[in-house]
């Protein structure tokens, strides 16, 4: 056969051609080397059968898009006769992969030995309190998992014996059908995808190469570590099948939250009730820090309530870098509530002094009402 030589020249014409162009060179070229017009000769009998393989390409829409592309490497290993079977297509299926490959998740690179599949990616939720968060911390965690069979050292197989290629898929995992154009691939029903068969599984973990176990893991927990964090322990997932590769856990930390400082980022805000008169004359506060020191805050007289007075330095650890965020005070002037009989006395002489001068605020804001409403 003369698959190698343009089907287009074959039939005498040009790449544009369309199909009425085509269907009449083909009848022209058929009738002159049919093998009954010209007394057996081997030649044109060949001839006969390469226009007529050529027609057969370009005449079907779908097939001459394929040759228009890939010439006739899209026809390789039986692809273009229609009736390959499970391993007759793998050149045409490589040329499908790698023009999808990349929108189906990569398939064209992730072929090689199936029963070395990865195990699954595992997650564990952890809650710390803020002072862990800060410190960094190195504690113990209990999982259930499954890991790598010790009877048969993760194989799957008893002791003695060893797996087989699966003769099915021939240890590919997967069987391919060629339904018209295209090629369906699907998981090999002897195997189940694994490609290798074991005659005689191991009884501890029935062939499949790992067990359920209970495991105790290290983790260590950096300094500055915030909601949402994640800690990869790699290899600490579950176990692959058969000897394959263990898959991660992925640790998520969850800060609980703390009766003084709310969080954002590496700034610490803690709300700091004061009474009327530390606001009005002045004073000082302390405030524990999660890093065991306790801060002297000044509070400057006339504060107002909303006012935020920051330190610097004093907030959460950079996670894997260095300084510190801030501490930032909200201060909320609180009215008291239960006041003794001298108090009264005291508050009442001091409203009997009021100039107005001294809440500037307050006496600016009633002289808009009154403008507002006719005095």
């Amino acid at each position: 056969m003369t698959t190698q030589v343009d089907y287009y020249e074959l039939l005498g014409c040009s790449r544009d051609a369309d199909a009425g162009t085509i269907k009449s060179s083909y009848r022209k070229l058929a009738m002159k080397y049919h093998p009954d017009k010209n007394g057996g000769c081997k030649d044109h009998e060949a001839k006969f059968k390469a226009v007529s393989e050529a027609y057969d390409c370009l005449k079907d829409p779908q097939k001459r898009a394929a040759y228009d592309r890939f010439g006739h490497a899209a026809f390789q290993n039986g692809g273009g006769g229609g009736h390959a079977g499970a391993a007759d297509f793998g050149a045409f299926s490589d040329i499908f992969e790698n023009i999808f490959g990349e929108f189906m998740g990569g398939a064209a690179q992730q072929r090689g030995r199936p029963g070395a599949r990865r195990g699954a990616d595992l997650r564990y939720d952890m809650e710390i309190s803020l002072e862990d968060a800060f410190h960094g911390k190195a504690t113990e965690i209990t999982i259930d998992v499954t890991s790598a069979c010790e009877s048969c050292s993760g194989s799957g197989a008893a002791a003695g014996t060893q797996a087989k290629t699966c003769a099915t898929c021939a240890g590919m995992g997967k069987v391919r059908a060629q339904q018209g154009f295209f090629v369906v691939e699907r998981t090999c029903p002897a195997c189940h995808g694994v490609g290798e068969m074991i005659a005689e599984p191991c009884r501890d973990c029935r062939g499949e190469g790992r067990i359920d176990t209970t495991k105790t893991l290290q983790v260590n927990i950096p300094a500055g570590v915030d909601e949402g964090t994640r800690i990869r322990l790699a290899g600490e997932g579950e176990a692959g099948m058969r000897g394959a590769p263990a898959g991660d856990l992925y640790i998520f930390l969850h800060v609980a939250r703390h009766s003084i400082f709310e969080r954002e980022g590496t700034t610490l805000y803690a709300r700091a009730p004061i009474s009327i008169t530390t606001a009005a004359l002045g004073g000082a506060i302390e405030i524990p820090n999660p890093d065991g020191e306790t801060y002297t805050v000044k509070i400057p007289a006339g504060i107002q309530s909303g006012r935020e007075i920051r330190h610097r330095g004093a907030g959460m650890p950079v996670l894997q870098g260095r300084g510190r965020g801030d501490l930032v005070v909200r201060i909320e002037v609180e009215t008291p509530t239960k006041l003794s009989a001298k108090q009264r006395e005291l508050l009442e002489a001091f409203r009997d002094t009021e100039t107005g001068e001294e809440c500037p605020q307050a006496s600016g804001f009633f002289d808009k009402v009154k403008a507002a409403f006719g005095g």
